[in-house]
């Protein structure tokens, strides 16, 4: 019994002791975080309060540091204001004196202006007693003496303006001439091109003299045949082993050629197979001109042209003037046109493009009785192209008068590819010929002094005695010239006929 109280006590003390154990050092640690966080309160204290001072005393210093600025400023503020005054007060001393300079000056000049006016009094009465001595000595009055110095500087002035325009006429004269020659020069040099000549026959090559019989045909039908189709004659005469196609038209020459060309290789000779194969050449020959109206438009960098047009530049491939290529000489011109273009610094695209069309209208097919340029210029006109580029067209042979500069350098580089040696085929004597009988007409008329063929016998300038034939003469005297060129001679194209009427006064300064 008293050992089951014993367990029982026991456990119970234990748990007492430990409890009291536990509350005993409970109670320790809170005494000891309470001194703890009193410690930490003294210690934030006596920091707050040294900050404090500390901040009092920065503040101090601050306020003291301010106050000797501004006490610095304020006598640097008074040292100027002293200066400012010190300057006014030297000013207003000046000043003074200046004004009292002032005043002694304009009693010197009040003094003066006295004494001028007297001078000016008398000198007016010694001036008015020469002029009279001196229109009595001269007998002229002040007037005529005024107007005979004037019409004397007059005439002196106009003598030394001639000269010096004379002078400057003649400088320019020799800078402008010598200036077209290097231009002219560099650019025919630069210049490198076939020459082509064509003829208004062509030769077809036969293999044996058999071959004529099978191309006349059975009673002329295969001949007959061709020349419907072709619209050529087909001359078959004794030259040995060759056949003359005759047409002024190119394009139905070529046509005929290549047609007769394929029959000879193929061998079949009759009506059906010569219409077969001249229609598929008149097909070759329509590509064939496109193609090379395309080629030339690639070569010289030209777009924007419709179909008619490259049609119409490539009919020109098969057309000649003076046996010289149309085509080549249009691309010729353009050339030359864009180096010279370049050269004085106009527009070079629009001297090509004019220069490339101005002979476009030899290749359009058309009825009417008007001339190439004014063909040309219809259709560049429904082209829409460029004003300046009609105008270079109607005016490359001097039908109308250049509006631009590039209707000028159309008509120059038109002239140097068909002056070029071997550009054109006909003969010398005949081209000497034909200017000589066109001065001699002009010659044959009274009141003409001299005449001159120019720009290849396409113009006749003539010089007509002033004294002989006035103006309305001149008109009619162009035109009974110009009627007898018409009945009298033989040429290409169209002649202008131009009176030059002019009175010349020559002086010499010696």
């Amino acid at each position: 019994m008293v050992y089951t109280v014993l367990l029982i006590i026991l456990p119970l003390a234990g748990l007492t002791l430990g409890w009291t154990i536990r509350w005993l050092y409970a109670r320790y640690q809170l005494t000891a975080s309470e001194q703890r966080a009193e410690r930490i309160r003294q210690d934030a204290i006596k920091e707050a309060e040294a900050k404090k001072k500390e901040i009092l005393l920065e503040a101090k210093e601050q306020v003291i540091r301010e106050r000797n600025q501004q006490e610095r400023e304020t006598r640097e503020r008074r040292a100027e204001l002293q200066r400012y005054e010190r300057r006014v007060l030297q000013k207003e001393e000046l000043i003074e004196k200046k004004t009292l300079q002032i005043e002694k000056n304009e009693q010197v000049l009040v003094d003066r202006e006295k004494g001028l006016s007297l001078r000016e009094k008398a000198i007016d009465q010694e001036e008015e007693r020469y002029r009279s001595e001196l229109e009595r000595v001269s007998g002229l009055s002040s007037e005529d003496a005024k107007a005979l110095i004037i019409q004397d500087l007059e005439h002196e002035a106009r003598h030394d303006a001639q000269a010096l325009i004379n002078k400057i006429e003649q400088e320019a004269n020799m800078a402008g001439e010598k200036r077209a020659r290097d231009i002219l020069v560099t650019t025919m040099q630069r210049l490198a091109t076939e020459i082509t000549g064509e003829v208004t026959v062509a030769t077809v090559t036969l293999p044996n003299d058999e071959m004529k019989g099978r191309i006349i045909g059975r009673e002329g039908r295969n001949i007959r045949t061709l020349e419907t189709l072709t619209g050529v004659d087909i001359i078959i005469d004794d030259t040995p082993e060759a056949v003359v196609i005759s047409c002024f038209d190119p394009v139905r020459r070529e046509i005929a050629k290549v047609a007769l060309e394929r029959l000879i290789i193929d061998g079949r000779i009759h009506p059906a197979r010569i219409e077969e194969v001249v229609t598929k050449v008149s097909k070759d020959i329509s590509q064939k001109i496109f193609e090379e109206g395309e080629k030339v438009l690639f070569d010289l960098g030209i777009h924007n042209i419709n179909q008619d047009a490259i049609r119409s530049l490539g009919r020109l491939h098969f057309r000649t003037s003076y046996g010289q290529n149309v085509l080549s000489h249009s691309k010729e011109v353009a050339v030359i046109a864009g180096v010279l273009a370049a050269e004085i610094g106009a527009n070079r695209d629009l001297a090509k493009r004019g220069a490339l069309f101005h002979d476009i209208g030899k290749g359009v097919e058309s009825d009417s009785d008007l001339n190439h340029a004014e063909i040309g210029m219809d259709m560049a006109r429904k082209m829409g192209e460029d004003p300046r580029i009609i105008n270079a067209i109607g005016s490359h042979h001097n039908d109308m008068e250049p509006s631009c500069i590039e209707s000028v350098l159309v008509q120059i580089a038109d002239a140097i590819s068909a002056a070029r040696p071997g550009a054109r085929r006909e003969t010398l004597d005949n081209y000497i010929k034909r200017l000589e009988n066109l001065e001699n007409i002009a010659e044959g008329f009274t009141g003409v002094e001299k005449a001159y063929a120019i720009q290849a016998g396409r113009e006749l300038r003539i010089i007509v005695n002033n004294e002989a034939v006035n103006d309305d003469q001149s008109k009619d005297l162009a035109k009974q010239i110009a009627k007898k060129i018409e009945n009298d001679l033989r040429y290409p194209g169209r002649i202008k006929v131009t009176i030059i009427r002019e009175t010349r006064i020559i002086e010499y300064a010696r």
